[in-house]
């Protein structure tokens, strides 16, 4: 990992690699983020239309293993391989996973960690925005060359207007959905202080072009909650 990289992640990688963090880390998601669950079962969806019964699937960003739980229970078929550098979130994903984890492989590190392939499907959820437009890149086209010819690849992340007049109304709206869910108002401020100062956000626009140049073909977008955004795409 570039220096670069490893300085922009840090305000964020601290927090996964604190274990009283990690502890809370399942609540934090479903309040920050519209319809997770459904983001999941949209995903497993959308993969199956075109990976086989007997998948093996990628997973970038895998801590926690709330994605790769999901996409288990329905696809009683597909194997997992799921990368993250965190080692706290990737102990809290074998916790999340039980019995589940004889169909998942784990791998702590970043994308050049992950084995070669070729996979069958691919997911990056509510990772790629901690990386530079460079290095966000870079993993696209690393997520493409593990992947079959066709392979579908669904990615989610913050993903929003990025005008000087357009970032901190959204910004805002980022922080009003936690809190009118319940979270403690100070929390969530903070939370969107970090976000402002850190998160590698672009907009819509500017995720499906590096998505395209990546390598992926037939990059659609089906899902968008306040500052959410998630594409659909194949190798």
């Amino acid at each position: 990992m570039s220096t670069e990289l490893a300085a922009r992640e840090e305000p964020f990688l601290k927090n996964f690699s604190d274990p009283e963090a990690v502890a809370r880390y399942a609540e934090g998601p479903r309040r920050f983020v519209p319809g997770l669950d459904a983001l999941h079962r949209m995903t497993g969806l959308l993969l199956a239309e075109s990976a086989p019964d007997d998948a093996k699937v990628l997973v970038l960003g895998a801590g926690g293993g709330s994605e790769i739980r999901a996409l288990a229970e329905t696809h009683p078929g597909w194997s997992f391989v799921g990368v993250d550098p965190a080692a706290e979130m990737l102990r809290l994903a074998e916790r999340t996973l039980g019995p589940l984890m004889d169909r998942v492989t784990l791998v702590e590190g970043y994308i050049d960690d992950a084995p070669a392939g070729p996979f069958d499907a691919a997911t990056c959820l509510l990772t790629l925005h901690f990386l530079a437009a460079v290095e966000r890149e870079r993993t696209v086209r690393e997520i493409h060359a593990r992947l079959r010819p066709g392979a579908p690849f669904v990615a989610a992340h913050a993903s929003f207007p990025q005008g000087a007049d357009e970032r901190d109304t959204w910004l805002d709206r980022y922080a009003a959905y936690p809190i009118a869910s319940g979270a403690d108002p100070e929390q969530v401020q903070r939370a969107r202080a970090a976000v402002a100062a850190s998160l590698q956000s672009f907009s819509p626009e500017q995720d499906e072009a590096i998505l395209r140049a990546g390598g992926f073909a037939n990059v659609s977008l089906f899902y968008a909650a306040f500052t959410w955004r998630g594409w659909i795409a194949n190798a």
